[in-house]
C-alpha cells in the first residue's frame, strides 16, 4: 500500500475515533495538561494526542538541557499539570532530583529511561550512566514515541483509540525519515564520514550512519573542553584534510572558532559547514521546530557539506533555504 494512501486511512480513522469519543472527552472534558522538558519530547505528545492535550514544552530552542534549572513558574506548571514528560539516562541532570520528588506527588515519566540497556552508548563522563542523546537515531527515537503514547494512555484512557491511531501516524513518519536519512548519507564517501561538532550529541547518528563523530566537548556541554582537545582534534583536521566542522543551535560556538584557526594556522582551510540542531530543535512554528524537520535539517546539512548528495530544502521540500 502506497504511504501516502496508508496516511490518509490513518488520519480518517482518527478522525472517526475522535467523533466517537464520549461527549465529555471530545468536548466537554478540557484537554490533559501536559508539560514537556524539551521540544522533542513536546512535540511527540503533541503528534499523538492531538485537541485532547495541551502541551507545553520548558525548554525552547537554543536551549541546553544538560544546564537547565527549573524555574519557579516551570514549577508552578509541573505542579498543576496532568502529566509530567522528561527524558531521563542524566539529559536533565540539574533537574533530575526535583523530578524524582515531583514524580511522589504527580504524574511523572522519564520517556527515554524505558530503552533497553543494550541498545544505549556508555557515558563518558558517569559510570553507569547512558548518552542520553537517542533522538540522534530516528529508529531509537521511535521507541520513545511509544513510550510517550503508552503515558498518554494512562493518563487518559479514554482517549486511547486516538492516541494509538496518531502514534501509528507519526510513526509512519518517523519511518520515512529513517529512510531518508540513510539513502541520502550513503553517498557521502567514505573517507569524509567525518563529523566533528561542538559536543557528544551525535554518537547514536554515528553508529546509526556508520559516521566517526568528533566532539571538543563530551556527551555533556558541562564538561570542559581542555587545550589538549582541541590541539588533537587540530592535528585530525590537518592529517585528515578535514574541510568542514559542524556549530550546534545550542553550545557556543567559542571552541569551534578555536577550532578553526587552529587548523588555519597550520594551513587547513575549514569551514563552518551549517549548524546542527543538537539538544534542542528549530524555532516554534517552524518545520525545523518539529522532531521530524530538525533531523530532516541535520541530515541534510550533512549530507551536503560532506560531498554527498541530497535535495537543498530535504526529504518534504520544507527546510527552509539556507537553513
Amino acid at each position: 500500500m502506497a504511504d501516502w494512501i496508508r496516511r490518509s486511512m490513518l488520519a480518517g480513522l482518527a478522525a472517526f475515533f475522535a467523533a466517537a469519543l464520549p461527549v465529555s472527552v471530545a468536548g466537554a472534558q478540557s484537554p490533559l495538561k501536559v508539560v514537556a522538558t524539551t521540544g522533542m519530547i513536546a512535540d511527540a505528545a503533541r503528534q499523538i494526542g492531538g485537541d485532547l492535550v495541551e502541551v507545553r514544552a520548558l525548554m525552547g530552542p537554543g536551549v541546553d538541557p544538560h544546564a537547565y534549572r527549573q524555574t519557579r513558574t516551570d514549577i508552578l506548571a509541573m505542579t498543576r499539570a496532568d502529566l509530567v514528560l522528561w527524558h531521563g539516562l542524566y539529559l536533565e541532570a540539574q533537574m533530575e532530583d526535583f523530578m524524582h520528588s515531583l514524580g511522589a506527588r504527580r504524574t511523572v515519566v522519564a520517556v527515554a529511561e524505558e530503552l533497553p540497556r543494550n541498545v544505549l552508548l556508555a557515558h563518558d563522563d558517569y559510570e553507569n550512566r547512558y548518552d542520553p542523546h537517542v533522538w540522534m537515531d530516528p529508529d531509537l527515537w521511535s521507541k520513545v514515541v511509544v513510550s510517550v503514547r503508552d503515558a498518554l494512555i494512562a493518563a487518559r484512557p479514554e482517549g486511547e483509540a486516538l492516541f494509538r491511531a496518531n502514534a501509528e501516524s507519526h510513526l509512519d513518519d518517523v519511518a520515512a525519515l529513517s529512510d531518508y536519512a540513510k539513502q541520502v548519507l550513503a553517498t557521502v564517501p567514505e573517507e569524509t564520514r567525518v563529523l566533528v561538532t561542538a559536543h557528544d550529541a551525535f554518537n547514536y547518528f554515528g553508529r546509526a550512519y556508520d559516521f566517526e563523530v568528533l566532539g571538543i566537548q563530551g556527551i555533556s556541554t558541562q564538561s570542559e573542553a581542555g587545550l589538549n582537545r582541541v590541539s588533537e582534534l587540530v592535528d585530525t583536521l590537518v592529517k585528515r584534510r578535514i574541510g568542514a566542522v559542524f556549530v550546534e543551535s545550542s553550545v557556543s560556538d567559542r571552541n569551534m572558532r578555536a577550532l578553526i584557526e587552529g587548523a588555519a594556522a597550520k594551513g587547513q582551510d575549514v569551514t563552518v559547514g551549517g549548524q546542527l540542531f543538537s539538544d534542542a530543535m528549530g524555532r516554534d512554528g517552524t518545520y525545523e521546530g518539529t522532531y521530524i524537520g530538525m533531523i530532516d535539517h541535520n541530515v541534510t546539512t550533512i549530507t551536503r557539506a560532506l560531498g554527498g548528495e541530497a535535495p537543498e530544502r530535504g526529504m518534504l521540500s520544507r527546510l527552509a533555504v539556507g537553513s
